[in-house]
């Protein structure tokens, strides 16, 4: 039997202050200022007030990590007893309706011979090692989406994707993992991951955190440079209402963010889907018209990240969690 867990890092460490654009790891709430005095007054955070909202943000952002898993649970529990999907149909996955012909061929060929000839089915960019492909139908997008700001209009609870986006669903929380995403992760992504990053994906792909963010001017506008809790990441773009909000990729978590390093951007398409290595620092530019969605697919293998925890660079000290694949580690459970 296997037991997810967290990495204990996940408790003190990558906290984001948004209005800061400051990632801080927390040992010690009272010691904050005194570790991050110097960047923080730099960016702006001088006065009292200032730095009471720090210290009462940190404060729930802490508490909030530590409760995550239950309330996760919480929120699910009473959306499955409340929500009335407005598109039932996209709750499992229909290969026929849901998915792009060549998304298929794509998933097939690649099961079928992971070193597989793919120019015919995606767009690559060798230097970053981008892929991009047709995922899903326009049908089924513009569905999806309708059924996210259906969801948002409601009065249930939401748990939000990260520190970093504070606007998006957490698509577990809404039902769509086991009958979905699930089957979207083990027979289609994993063999197309294994093909283009064989080195990231250890024996199979077998967790993902999975969530919708949304940008628009008065609400998230752009995100900063950073790097994903994933193995490898798919963004699938929904919409094409927007403009602005060009993806850029630069080096990886390894390279020291201070040096300079070449960067390429990458244009949204609607439907289309781009393959990274989660590992690979990256952003968002700013949105100026309109509203973006898109899908995050964070894919995690037990295989790599149980020898190193991506996030603090170190051998995993693994906390278990009640519900859910926490953030992708395992323990072996008798």
């Amino acid at each position: 039997m296997t037991q997810f867990c967290r990495c204990s890092c996940y408790f003190t460490n990558n906290i984001f202050l948004q209005k800061y654009n400051l990632h801080v790891k927390v040992d010690n709430c009272e010691k904050i200022l005194q570790t991050y005095n110097h960047p923080l007054e730099e960016r702006g955070c001088k006065s009292s007030k200032d730095i009471t909202e720090v210290t009462e943000y940190i404060q729930k952002e802490l508490s909030r990590r530590k409760n995550l898993s239950i309330d996760s649970r919480r929120r699910k529990l009473e959306i499955q007893a409340n929500y009335k999907p407005l598109w039932p149909d996209i709750y499992k996955l229909s290969e026929s309706e849901h998915l792009c012909p060549e998304f298929i061929a794509l998933a097939k060929a690649c099961h079928a011979n992971p070193q597989c000839e793919t120019g015919s089915y995606a767009t690559t960019n060798e230097t970053f090692k981008l892929y991009s492909f047709p995922v899903f139908t326009e049908t089924f997008c513009k569905k999806f989406v309708e059924e996210i700001v259906n969801f948002e209009s409601s009065p249930l609870p939401k748990g939000r994707p990260n520190t970093m986006n504070n606007y998006g669903i957490l698509l577990d929380e809404i039902g769509f993992d086991e009958h979905f995403l699930d089957v979207l992760r083990i027979e289609y992504l994993n063999p197309i991951s294994a093909r283009f990053f064989p080195e990231w994906t250890g024996t199979e792909l077998d967790s993902h955190k999975a969530f919708i963010v949304s940008y628009q001017l008065g609400q998230d506008l752009d995100l900063a440079y950073h790097f994903d809790n994933s193995e490898v990441t798919l963004n699938v773009s929904l919409t094409d209402a927007f403009e602005g909000g060009d993806i850029y990729f630069g080096g990886m978590r390894t390279e020291s963010v201070n040096e300079p390093t070449e960067q390429v951007d990458v244009q949204h398409r609607t439907c289309v889907g781009l393959l990274h290595r989660g590992q690979q620092r990256h952003g968002a530019r700013p949105i100026s018209a309109g509203r973006r969605y898109n899908l995050i697919v964070w894919m995690r293998s037990s295989g790599v990240r149980n020898k190193l925890c991506p996030m603090c660079g170190s051998e995993p000290s693994r906390v278990p969690v009640q519900f859910g694949y926490g953030d992708g580690f395992t323990l072996a459970v008798n």
